[in-house]
């Protein structure tokens, strides 16, 4: 796909820590329930890290008991690119920032109403913005 913003690897890799950076723009994942959102309450909203487009709204947000960040939709579908993903010897669907190609986490057909889907995002992905 062809992202609205090309992100340069090497001003990211001065922004970013190493986890960011991995999780980012290596598919890497963070420890759950050692992350800075999994049980984050405050509102606002939950921008990508790489690129700031506006992603979730706290509003969506659950506690999905996995220790990362869960949410049952976000702001704009067009704001999540999705990708099959056949890596670890299973199928799932990765989640992308739509603007940046940023890897956000994976997208579950398990969560709550109104959806049914959560969306399992890594807290190295995002920064909120408080309200």
């Amino acid at each position: 796909m062809s992202y609205k913003i090309i992100l340069n690897k090497k001003a990211l890799k001065e922004k970013l820590n190493p986890l960011e950076y991995n999780v980012c723009l290596n598919q890497g994942t963070e420890p759950p329930f050692q992350n800075i959102y999994w049980n984050e309450k405050s509102n606002g909203i939950y921008n990508c890290k790489c690129c700031n487009n506006h992603l979730f709204n706290s509003n969506a947000k659950f506690d999905s008991g996995t220790g990362w960040p869960s949410y049952f939709q976000p702001i704009d579908k067009n704001s999540i690119e999705l990708i099959v993903d056949k890596t670890h010897g299973m199928t799932r669907t990765e989640a992308r920032c739509s603007s940046c190609g940023s890897h956000l986490g994976h997208l579950f057909p398990d969560g709550p109403t109104p959806t049914g889907e959560r969306y399992c995002i890594n807290s190295a992905s995002l920064d909120l913005i408080s309200d």
